[in-house]
């Protein structure tokens, strides 16, 4: 299942390589405000669907673009949770922080796990209880053990233009940034995590995502050796996408400074 996942990631990093080429002949559509897709997340998203379901004709699919299909119900034991590029934002922009996320979820519980970054070559893979990969290479969280030598990741997905939300992120934000190294927001959630994973990153958290956003790199993290929680420190993430992440020792300092902000 993970092989079928990484083949249907690089199928779409194929057509996602090719548009970034000539990007001004590229179609671009706004779902919402500051929420863009365009014709290439939906032809990656087709082609990672057709991969999947050709090698699992039985397994349901929810994607960002094409939402629910394949009889996806809630008695769906086997769910593909696809992002086909994540920071569609950035690949208009020809700004290189994009990715695609595939993820299996079996009977309610993330089983594997890609992240394809096509720009650097950089695949994360992970299945549950098998570790977390890095171009095959065995990877874990950083060993920093203290906030003020952390390098964080964080987002903000403005589409709604919600005020409460906004004065509640600049408070995370001026906490996590006065009691840390430094703060970083590209603009994928998917990479992010991939980067905790890795190292890159010390920790990362962010508020009012998409189940697609974060159900590969919630696995990659905790197959890494990271803890991934909600911000009431409880499970329930890809629920709510509500998000905190990072080593144990640097997620047990930012949650409770993450709570005094919220």
């Amino acid at each position: 299942m993970l092989n079928t996942a990484v083949r249907a990631a690089r199928r779409a990093a194929t057509i996602i390589n090719r548009a970034s080429f000539d990007l001004e002949q590229i179609q671009v559509e706004q779902k919402a405000p500051n929420d863009y897709v365009t014709e290439v997340d939906k032809a990656a998203e087709e082609a990672i669907i057709d991969v999947l379901i050709s090698a699992y004709p039985t397994h349901a699919v929810l994607a960002e673009e094409s939402g629910g299909s394949n009889n996806l119900n809630d008695e769906s034991e086997n769910v593909w949770i696809i992002d086909p590029l994540d920071g569609t934002t950035n690949f208009i922009h020809q700004f290189p922080a994009y990715c695609i996320s595939i993820a299996l979820q079996q009977k309610g519980v993330i089983t594997q796990a890609v992240i394809y970054d096509p720009v650097h070559n950089d695949l994360f893979t992970a299945t549950k209880g098998g570790g977390a990969f890095l171009n095959n290479k065995r990877i874990r969280v950083s060993k920093t053990d203290r906030l003020s030598k952390a390098l964080l990741g964080t987002g903000f997905a403005n589409r709604n233009k919600d005020e409460k939300a906004l004065k509640e992120f600049l408070r995370m934000f001026e906490v996590m940034t006065l009691n840390s190294q430094g703060l970083r927001r590209p603009g994928s959630a998917a990479l992010d995590l991939a980067y905790v994973a890795c190292g890159r990153y010390d920790g990362y958290f962010e508020k009012n995502l998409k189940i697609w956003d974060i159900a590969a790199g919630s696995l990659i993290v905790s197959e890494a050796g990271g803890i991934v929680a909600d911000f009431d420190g409880e499970a329930a993430y890809l629920k709510s996408g509500n998000i905190v992440a990072g080593s144990p020792r640097i997620f047990g300092q930012m949650l409770p400074l993450l709570q005094s902000a919220i």
